[in-house]
């Protein structure tokens, strides 16, 4: 009789951390910790959220990247322009794809960041990431 009470308390654990999880993933907004790292210049988290092969983008200078690729342009990009902020102005997309517009203001200039972003079973990775002197 215990083993039985046990496997259903574990049971309904399980079916409960599953729903909360994918109550979590519809309301999740992917662009928070994104902007936390562009902030901070941090190349590293930055890059965790890369998908394999990306498109970046950097004063008009297109790269068709790996990961690993993506990781040292931005390290170069945040060493040339440390950043002193960044906020989203504008979001959009629909369920499988999203796209962010933001100010970066680094090394004394402000740049427009556009990022985009595509959701699947492994989650969210950036697929796009531009960034562009405002001028």
């Amino acid at each position: 009789m215990n083993r039985l009470l046990v496997k259903s308390v574990l049971s309904a654990l399980v079916l409960c951390a599953g729903l909360t999880a994918s109550a979590q993933k519809v309301g999740y907004d992917v662009f928070v910790p994104i902007s936390k790292y562009m902030r901070e210049g941090n190349a590293d988290k930055l890059a965790a959220w890369f998908a394999d092969n990306l498109e970046i983008t950097i004063l008009s200078s297109t790269h068709d990247s790996s990961r690993n690729q993506g990781r040292q342009i931005m390290k170069s990009f945040f060493s040339s322009y440390t950043p002193r902020s960044f906020d989203i102005n504008h979001t959009a997309g629909r369920s499988n794809m999203k796209y962010a517009i933001g100010s970066l203001n680094a090394g004394g200039e402000v740049f427009i960041v556009t990022i985009f972003v595509s959701c699947n079973d492994a989650g969210y990775k950036i697929q796009q990431l531009k960034l562009e002197r405002m001028e």
